[in-house]
């Protein structure tokens, strides 16, 4: 197998961060609260967002543009490791985490850029 090959087929295989993560606000301590199955690529969605001023948390974006990108941080809270869960179970499992997280952290109102979710019986 030439090189190429092999490094595309490593890349392939290799499987991404997932899990919770927050972005906070240091000025005034708001944060938000989301999942993913591709930690870094959220963080960058967001701040490509944020940074072409199309972010759809209008009041993130809104304290992006008035405080600037640096009085924001990304940090992961906590990682889905793969091989703990069946593959078909991964986004399940990650709702679940961020759902812990929520009525952890309630990053709601004026402690949070996160709306209330209501839950479907």
């Amino acid at each position: 197998m030439d090189r190429k090959k092999e490094l595309k087929l490593t890349y392939k295989q290799t499987s991404l961060p997932m899990g919770v993560y927050q972005i906070k606000n240091t000025i005034n301590g708001k944060i938000f609260v989301g999942s993913s199955m591709n930690l870094p690529g959220i963080f960058n969605r967001h701040r490509f967002q944020l940074n072409a001023a199309s972010h759809p948390i209008k009041d993130m974006q809104e304290d992006w543009h008035q405080y600037g990108s640096a009085a924001f941080t990304c940090e992961v809270l906590e990682v889905l490791k793969p091989e703990e869960v069946i593959k078909e179970d991964y986004q399940k499992t990650i709702l679940t985490l961020e759902d812990k997280w929520l009525t952890n952290l309630q990053p709601y109102g004026e402690k949070g850029y996160n709306k209330l979710k209501i839950k479907k019986t």
